[in-house]
């Protein structure tokens, strides 16, 4: 039986406190891929940022379901942040050093296992869940061990995510699990403003120690338009809202499977967006442009408006058109990095982004004239 007592009005500070240190792991990615910037690199990437993820999303709905305020579920929210912290530290060496990906299998396991602890004193319903959590968590951890960059490894690895997908099918959470969705919606909305921050830091991060010439001050710049650009894409159109309401009037039993599909799989692609492109800007701020900075750029740019449509397909909150055809614009964008360099492809994508939501809003305003 799910647990309603003290449901959360809103995100507490002890919240955006986790979401921090969360958000820490996915700069080490961005570290990780702008330093191996391959196929091999995006592919290592994705698949911790996989696992990640999913564990993200089991604290995120552990919050939701009941306020962490009587102190020893505080002190096990802190120690579920501590595990956070060291895989974030292990991340950049888990497929080259065997030691570190073990440690990020261990520390892994032991998010997996705070969060069962937690999550049990609200809803005896994880039980369910938790087998499959710590499963993937020692597969993780035999990857570590098998060494990361092997074939082993790599079949540990998308054997551990596997399990993970699969488990909404096999234990389906419909009726199991109770979603606030005001508190929902603002604890995701936020994680997304978080990593928008970061990437916009990973700019700074790049120019440091470069002179600051005019050149230099124009790449940020657009760099930050950019961001902007897609944080409008949701935000300023007010998308965030009009989620709420979707999840709403959906109804108690049917929010899980709505969550899950807009918040859990639509939001993969956004967040490695930022990710790929913060990765992108980093590279071409900090070293010489090169063809894989610029696809970088493109493609995280694509996968956000990607993800972005997907999400308001699952709620049905809008159209999709114009973002899917600004992604597909945004990866072909890469040739003009590679011709005329990254300022002109960041001013581009900027134009791409801003000219779809000026064509949905037009869109929109004939419809309801």
């Amino acid at each position: 039986m799910t647990a309603d007592a003290d449901p959360p009005v809103r995100v507490s500070t002890l919240e955006l406190f986790f979401d921090l240190v969360f958000v820490f792991t996915i700069t080490q990615l961005t570290g990780m891929l702008a330093g191996v910037l391959t196929p091999r690199g995006a592919l290592q990437a994705v698949l911790v940022f996989g696992v990640l993820w999913w564990m993200y999303g089991g604290y995120a709905w552990l919050t939701n379901t009941r306020t962490p305020a009587a102190t020893p579920e505080r002190l096990l929210l802190l120690l579920g942040m501590a595990g956070f912290l060291v895989i974030g530290m292990a991340v950049p060496h888990a497929f080259t050093s065997r030691r570190e990906g073990i440690v990020l299998g261990l520390g892994y396991l032991f998010v997996v296992a705070v969060h069962g602890a937690l999550y049990l004193r609200v809803n005896r319903n994880i039980l369910r869940v938790t087998p499959f959590n710590v499963a993937s968590a020692l597969l993780v951890t035999a990857a570590g061990a098998a060494g990361g960059a092997t074939a082993a490894g790599y079949a540990l690895w998308l054997s551990a995510l596997a399990v993970q997908a699969l488990s909404p099918l096999i234990s389906h959470p419909r009726g199991r699990f109770s979603i606030q969705p005001s508190h929902f919606t603002e604890r995701h909305g936020a994680l997304i403003i978080v990593a928008f921050g970061e990437s916009v830091a990973d700019i700074g991060i790049g120019a440091a120690g470069r002179p600051v010439t005019g050149a230099l001050v124009a790449t940020a710049l657009l760099g930050l338009a950019l961001a902007a650009a897609l944080w409008w894409a949701y935000f300023g159109v007010g998308d965030d809202e009009r989620a709420e309401e979707q999840l709403t009037r959906a109804g108690p039993a049917a929010r899980p499977a709505l969550a899950l599909n807009a918040y859990f799989y639509s939001y993969i692609p956004m967040l490695l967006g930022i990710v790929t492109l913060a990765a992108g800007v980093k590279l071409a701020i900090g070293h010489r442009a090169s063809a894989a900075a610029c696809l970088a750029l493109g493609g995280g740019v694509a996968l956000y408006l990607a993800g972005d449509a997907a999400f308001r397909r699952a709620l049905r909150i809008g159209t999709q058109r114009y973002r899917a055809g600004a992604a597909a614009a945004a990866l072909a964008a890469t040739a003009v990095g590679i011709a005329a360099g990254v300022t002109a492809q960041l001013a581009l994508l900027t134009v791409i982004v801003a000219a779809a939501l000026a064509a949905e809003r037009h869109g929109a305003d004939s419809v309801e004239t």
